[in-house]
């Protein structure tokens, strides 16, 4: 019987420019020319009649109604609505210099601090507003109740996937981590009933990641997906999807401008199953702590 898959819901107060910007790869080319001008601008968005929008995407007015319907609008004076609203509650960026999240030619040292900074704040910020409660509960019980938890990603997402099995398994559960994709697929091939795989990708377009996740799917196994594209096709073999918000610049492909922001939601799932476990975890991080504290520079071990 094939499975349902749980995605994160889309929460009105998240954000419409985040819930357009994880759709975009899912559009169509002349609906994400709509979807940029909107998102580069959604205050100047707001201001246009429909016939001004279709104009300045080079596109006809049935393809924004399209375009609304796509992101979930019934229509376009709902549309403007909503970018009003997102326009009035955008925080700006505290240093005047840092204009779009981009860094331009020719930016300094201090402009591209000031950039990086603002836009990592507002990836972790963003990714944790339009994160579903409900969704994140029911994988922190799968991950609390699992026999074992496999983990995969590739490249960025690989370092991800590895942070999130350290930190599992510094609480005592049966945790790994494969980077490597033969090694991933043999692992998943052993997974059944009652076990967890879950599955790293900012695209979610990772071939690798997406075929380990259908055979542990296969295998029996709940499967979670972990992405910035809530139609990507990691989606369509995952059993519960969170997704993240990262945008990305020039310079911060996905490798950088992910990584925050699915380490935010790690850390969420992982400090979610800890305090199922409050005494346990506490107990095995202390052992744990203890048990590296030799290799410190200036410590000796405690003695009991």
């Amino acid at each position: 019987m094939a499975k349902t898959t749980k995605v994160s819901a889309t929460n009105e107060a998240s954000g419409l420019i985040v819930h357009i910007s994880g759709l975009l790869p899912s559009l169509s080319p002349a609906e994400q020319r709509v979807a940029r001008l909107v998102v580069a601008d959604p205050a100047d968005a707001a201001r246009r009649t429909i016939t001004d929008l279709a104009t300045a995407a080079e596109t006809s007015e049935a393809t924004v109604i399209r375009f609304c319907r796509s992101v979930g609008m019934e229509g376009y004076p709902q549309l403007r609505i909503r970018l009003a609203a997102e326009a009035a509650r955008r925080v700006e960026p505290p240093d005047a210099r840092v204009v779009g999240g981009d860094i331009p030619p020719g930016a300094d040292l201090a402009q591209i601090i000031a950039t990086i900074a603002f836009n990592d704040a507002r990836a972790v910020e963003e990714t944790a507003e339009q994160l579903d409660p409900a969704v994140c509960e029911q994988v922190v019980d799968a991950i609390n109740g699992a026999g074992r938890v496999d983990i995969y990603g590739a490249a960025a997402s690989g370092f991800v996937a590895s942070d999130f099995q350290q930190k599992l398994h510094r609480i005592g559960r049966t945790a790994f981590a494969w980077p490597d994709v033969h090694l991933a697929l043999t692992s998943a091939a052993l997974l059944g009933k009652g076990d967890v795989a879950i599955g790293i990708s900012h695209s979610g377009t990772t071939s690798d990641v997406v075929e380990v996740l259908q055979q542990a799917r296969a295998r029996g196994a709940t499967t979670v997906g972990l992405t910035n594209f809530p139609r990507s096709p990691i989606t369509e073999v995952a059993d519960f999807v969170l997704t993240t918000a990262a945008r990305e610049t020039t310079y911060r492909s996905g490798a950088m401008a992910s990584r925050l922001a699915q380490l935010t939601v790690v850390d969420c799932l992982f400090v979610g199953v800890a305090a199922r476990n409050r005494s346990k975890a506490r107990r095995a991080l202390e052992v744990t702590a203890e048990a590296v504290q030799t290799h410190r520079v200036g410590t000796t071990r405690r003695s009991r």
